[in-house]
């Protein structure tokens, strides 16, 4: 008799672990992200119906201190090409001269640098400038790069991105991009 209790008492336990994760399943659901056209490696989670993403994956720089409490830095920025005092955006296969004109906005806090650089369809990056930045507390102001020969090697679609530093001690990170077309 005590063996019926013991398979029953397991069985009970068993049952109850089974409809615990199904329920826990249910309320914490993995799902994809997808941003800018491009999925996002860890995908977020939904959860009572709000959809929660990594914190890093709202683009900008992400700073969090010890209290738990998380800040995204990403101002509000421009980006506008110019090939002598013509705007553009597409650009034939082939090496072009041209500067870049970034504006930025909506700055909340202070950082340390910043640099425009430009990505190839194969995903090559080729830095174009960058400056320090000691002492900046503007919440707003303009990076110009000077002109500079980029060789647009094959057709596709080539990113210029605005990228910021918050502190010497830190990486940049993409807070802004704008597209050249390459075509044949």
């Amino acid at each position: 008799m005590k063996r019926w209790k013991k398979v029953a008492l397991c069985v009970v336990v068993f049952s109850m672990m089974g409809s615990s994760l199904l329920f826990a399943d249910a309320v914490n659901q993995k799902i994809k992200l997808w941003s800018n056209g491009k999925e996002i490696a860890d995908g977020g989670y939904l959860i009572d119906g709000k959809a929660y993403i990594p914190a890093r994956e709202a683009g900008g720089v992400v700073n969090w201190d010890d209290s738990g409490k998380v800040s995204i830095l990403k101002p509000n920025v421009h980006i506008v090409l110019f090939k002598g005092d013509t705007v553009f955006g597409n650009v034939n296969v082939g090496k072009l001269k041209f500067k870049v004109l970034a504006q930025v906005d909506s700055l909340a806090q202070e950082i340390a640098a910043v640099k425009v650089a430009i990505t190839d369809p194969s995903g090559n990056v080729k830095d174009i400038q960058s400056q320090e930045l000691s002492g900046s507390s503007k919440d707003n102001f303009w990076f110009p790069t000077s002109e500079f020969t980029y060789e647009f090697k094959e057709t596709g679609k080539y990113r210029v991105g605005f990228y910021i530093k918050a502190s010497k001690t830190t990486d940049y990170v993409l807070v802004s991009e704008k597209v050249i077309t390459a075509l044949n």
